[in-house]
């Protein structure tokens, strides 16, 4: 069973920039993809930005220039760098690892982003 930790969340004015981080361990082997989406008050959970195992990167038009998914696959972990920070990005980021081959899905806790204005 895969277990992802979250971190790296808090509160920031706008302007601002965090760092999150996800870390993933259960000793799962596989193609896999990793991604954070992130769910405000009364809306829907979507997507932010997610990374293939083979690198390719996907991002919400919103977020567009302003955010940076990375990944370390030593480490299995991956991050998201997120800059110029704006209070309608203010939300629980989730982060997701997905076995595509292999039927898996995975979603950690979450962690709150509150940006202030």
């Amino acid at each position: 069973q895969v277990q992802l930790v979250e971190s790296g969340g808090g509160l920031v004015q706008a302007g601002g920039s965090l760092r999150l981080s996800c870390a993933a361990s259960g000793g799962l082997f596989g193609r896999n993809s990793m991604g954070w989406y992130r769910q405000a008050p009364g809306e829907q959970r979507e997507l932010v930005a997610s990374m293939a195992s083979g690198g390719s990167t996907n991002y919400a038009d919103s977020v567009k220039g302003r955010f940076t998914i990375s990944r370390d696959s030593a480490k299995n972990t991956v991050y998201l760098q997120m800059n110029s920070l704006k209070p309608d990005d203010t939300a629980v980021y989730y982060c997701r690892q997905r076995y595509e081959d292999r039927g898996y899905d995975f979603w950690g806790q979450g962690t709150q982003v509150t940006v202030s204005s």
